[in-house]
Formats: structure tokens, sequence, C-alpha cells
């Protein structure tokens, strides 16, 4: 591994992503940055089956930016950034959309990694490229929440 400075940013709605998240930070040596909804999501907010829940009604409108808690400080720091997120609707969540809007990643790599009940990582990719026009963003990644450290840590080193 070279010496970049890496960070992995993450949503979690259920908890699933985030222990993905943390095991590529540890097999990366990266830092850790939680994108915390301002208004946290409940079980009923994340019914898919409900077309009125709170996350189908976000899902809908391609214009939606559900509000961050707080922002990182020191993103300038960071030249690679793993963006991880469960998949919602076939894509990344609004939040995350939130997220590539929120900062300049101007020269950055960003590489997305999902979760996921069984749909693909989608065209994510693509869409936070656009979002994120001056960094270089990757297809990413949809994992297997059991997916092993070894397996994270072969699949970053491309990046590091």
């Amino acid at each position: 591994m070279t010496n970049k400075k890496v960070l992995v940013a993450y949503f979690s709605a259920t908890g699933t992503t985030e222990k993905l998240a943390n095991k590529l930070a540890k097999v990366t040596n990266a830092d850790l940055f939680t994108i915390t909804p301002k208004q946290p999501y409940t079980a009923d907010d994340l019914n898919w089956m409900d077309k009125q829940s709170r996350s189908s009604v976000e899902m809908k409108d391609r214009n939606c930016r559900p509000a961050i808690a707080s922002k990182l400080d020191n993103m300038n720091e960071y030249d690679v950034i793993f963006v991880g997120f469960p998949i919602w609707w076939y894509r990344e969540p609004s939040i995350i959309d939130t997220f590539m809007e929120s900062y300049d990643f101007t020269g950055k790599t960003i590489i997305p990694f999902a979760t996921s009940g069984g749909s693909p990582i989608g065209n994510s990719g693509e869409i936070m490229q656009s979002l994120a026009p001056d960094a270089k963003v990757f297809a990413g990644k949809c994992f297997p929440s059991n997916t092993t450290e070894e397996a994270l840590k072969d699949w970053a080193e491309e990046w590091l």
C-alpha cells in the first residue's frame, strides 16, 4: 500500500453497511466518517413496500437531498475516498447525493461500495461522477454482508 490518505465514508440505515465500512477502514488503514442523516430514519421510513414511506418518497425525487447531521472539516486531506451505502431502488440513497454535493472532490479518487439484499450497484458510480465532475469516480462494487476483511483488502488495493 502507498502513503495515500484514505477515508471510508458511509451511510448505513440498518447497520449492515456500517459493519462492512468498519472492516474496509481497518484493512485500508483509513479514517472513518459516518454520513448521518439530520433526521434519523425509522423502520417505517425504510419500508420500501409503502409508497408513502420517507425512503420511497425521497428516492422518487431525483432532486431530493436529505440533510446530513455533520460535515467533515478536513476532506481536502484525503486522496482516496471509499463511499459506502445500501442500495435503494437500484442506486445510491439520496443522502449520498447530498454528501457528493457537499464537498470539493477535485482530483480525488472515489470508489463506491454497497450492500444489498440482492440488487446490483447499478449506475451509482455514474450518478456520483455527475455530482463530483472533477473527481475520478469508479463504478464500485456491491458486497454481501459477510464479505471477509481479506476480500475487501484485495479489492481495495487497486486504488491504494
